[in-house]
């Protein structure tokens, strides 16, 4: 099997090449993403655009959030589809009225 295996897997060689390049490549990103210092630098620019007046106080905010949410990743139990909820927003039901929640049966 050696042999044949040689044979028939020497021209998937490059293939397999790439891809482990790409595994590396993806592992170094998400090590250099949640990297403290680098996280830290990334604060500090955006805190100098908005002290020079580069971007608004909302877009700072909104910068600062997705930095630190990289950072600590996801919530736990969200999905790709929950990633966008914001839990302040307030539970309302599926009318909008504010009343009943998941767990309450509705009238």
């Amino acid at each position: 099997m050696g042999l044949l295996g040689l044979l028939f897997g020497w021209p998937l060689a490059p293939i397999k090449g790439v891809i482990r390049l790409g595994e590396l490549i993806q592992e170094q990103v998400e090590r250099q993403m949640s990297d403290p210092a680098a996280v830290r630098r990334e604060l500090e620019e955006i805190e100098r655009d908005a002290a020079e007046g580069l971007i608004s106080e909302e877009e700072q905010e909104e910068r600062m959030r997705e930095v630190l949410a990289r950072m600590i990743g996801p919530p736990a139990g969200t999905g790709p589809a929950e990633a966008g909820h914001d839990p302040a927003e307030g539970a309302q039901d599926e009318g909008g009225t504010g009343e009943g929640g998941p767990d309450e049966p509705r009238r």
